[in-house]
């Protein structure tokens, strides 16, 4: 029978937003960087990076349009 400390827990899609938002800025504590090491779904992490590159380059997009008009 597996005891709980030998499952490894794995993060929701929402907890994955945030770890990789948190990332996008480069503000992370090394405790919260070694949980995402062993708790982050590859396919979650791939999911919300391109999510995250698309309103990166969307507010880009919105801000370059803004100053140029």
């Amino acid at each position: 029978m597996e005891s709980s400390n030998d499952r490894q827990e794995k993060m929701s899609f929402f907890a994955t937003l945030g770890a990789v938002f948190w990332s996008f800025i480069g503000l992370r504590r090394r405790s919260d960087y070694e949980r995402d090491a062993t708790g982050l779904k590859p396919a979650y992490v791939i999911i919300a990076a391109l999510l995250g590159v698309a309103i990166f380059i969307g507010i880009l997009l919105t801000l370059v349009s803004l100053a140029v008009h």
